[in-house]
């Protein structure tokens, strides 16, 4: 950022300035300040260039709640905002400080870990269930064959069978299990038993009641306290939460709980960076404590525990995802608004469309990894 910005930025009487540059930013991705284009911003107050480039996107999400300002399609302002790469060329002191905690603390540790499935997951099973697909299937779907986001849902949980190879009667460990849509799957389609931990309460509650009858056991656990042998390991949109300081932690716990010749399935979101650091909007309002990995970080992880078999990419699916969860969400908020709130609609709507955009972009990555103990004789092979 130019030094001239810098010092006008800590002086609140020259919104001006902060608006020029703001706006020469956004040129370099095609997007305006006027709503000229559906994925211009639409500007009510004037201070919201300033916060966004004092704050990042802490800045700029908050404004967006409060209703500072509007955009038709806001995916694809996220969309064209990451591809061009603008938010690199602001580094505003309050993202250092963050960069420091980041790498410095244990931000996950077992007491902290709670804190997500007390804010996010325990929002209402309701609510989830109005946005989610009918197994409750809250991350991204394989819409490789899918026309619908329940096949697309479907599809993923049956490429994770398919890819560990399931067979009856094994038993498996679901790490992080939600409300256990992959469990159920797996308990109906391939017969096997499941032991499923999670950190939140009311999917725990929720996931009880709905496989009651099936040979599957639902833990409110942390995943460090887990000892015991499995077939089978599969943790779907957990490792988001683990963070760096725990990474070899989680893979010694896999480790130590897989069969010598077992395979774990690991599905994450990833950064494409290892310098990354989390992003403090999702930070304080979506996910607290969460960290994404980069293929690095796992594998750095791993390394001398568990033999890489497969590394499998399918982020851009995720924006389809996203987008449909986002058309459930504002087709049923009407029965939320009043428990909820306006500002919340807000967040949740740059929450889910702000990700659809950065996946679009490619700017962060949903990747499924097969690892095995001691390597699979003869080598593993892909089921897709």
């Amino acid at each position: 950022m130019p030094s001239e910005l810098s010092s006008d930025l800590r002086d609140p009487t020259q919104p001006d300035r902060a608006t020029r540059f703001a706006r020469s930013l956004l040129a370099q991705a095609g997007l305006g300040l006027d709503g000229e284009q559906p994925w211009d911003m639409i500007l009510h107050q004037g201070d919201v260039p300033r916060r966004a480039l004092a704050q990042g996107n802490l800045g700029l999400g908050e404004s967006y709640m409060e209703g500072a300002w509007d955009c038709e399609q806001l995916d694809e302002f996220f969309s064209r905002l990451l591809r061009a790469q603008v938010p690199d060329q602001v580094s505003p002191l309050a993202l250092i400080c963050n960069a420091l905690q980041a790498r410095l603390l244990n931000r996950q540790t077992t007491r902290r870990a709670w804190a997500v499935g007390e804010r996010h997951y325990d929002l209402g099973n309701d609510f989830y269930a109005a946005m989610l697909d009918p197994r409750m299937a809250y991350t991204c779907g394989y819409w490789k064959d899918a026309s619908s986001l329940a096949e697309a849902q479907d599809a993923k949980l049956d490429l994770i069978c398919r890819k560990l190879g399931l067979q009856p009667g094994m038993r498996v460990l679901d790490i992080g299990c939600g409300w256990g849509s992959f469990m159920g799957f797996a308990a109906e389609r391939y017969g096997v038993e499941c032991v499923g931990v999670t950190i939140s309460r009311e999917q725990c509650q929720w996931a009880e009641k709905r496989y009651k009858g099936l040979p599957l056991e639902f833990r409110l656990q942390d995943y460090r306290e887990l000892d015991e042998r499995f077939d089978r390991i599969v943790s779907v949109g957990m490792f988001e939460h683990v963070g760096r300081k725990n990474h070899r932690t989680f893979m010694e716990v896999a480790a130590r709980c897989l069969d010598d010749d077992g395979l774990l399935l690991l599905h994450t979101i990833g950064k494409n960076r290892r310098s990354d650091v989390p992003d403090r909007w999702i930070d304080k309002y979506i996910f607290p404590n969460g960290d994404l990995p980069s293929i690095g970080q796992i594998g750095d992880a791993a390394d001398g525990l568990l033999v890489i078999e497969d590394l499998h990419n399918f982020g851009a699916d995720y924006d389809r995802t996203l987008m449909a969860w986002h058309a459930n969400f504002e087709a049923h908020w009407q029965y939320f608004a009043e428990e909820l709130g306006e500002r919340f609609r807000r967040m949740w709507r740059y929450y889910l469309l702000s990700c659809a955009g950065a996946f679009r972009a490619r700017d962060i990555q949903l990747w499924q990894w097969v690892m095995s103990r001691r390597g699979v004789t003869g080598g593993y092979r892909r089921a897709i």
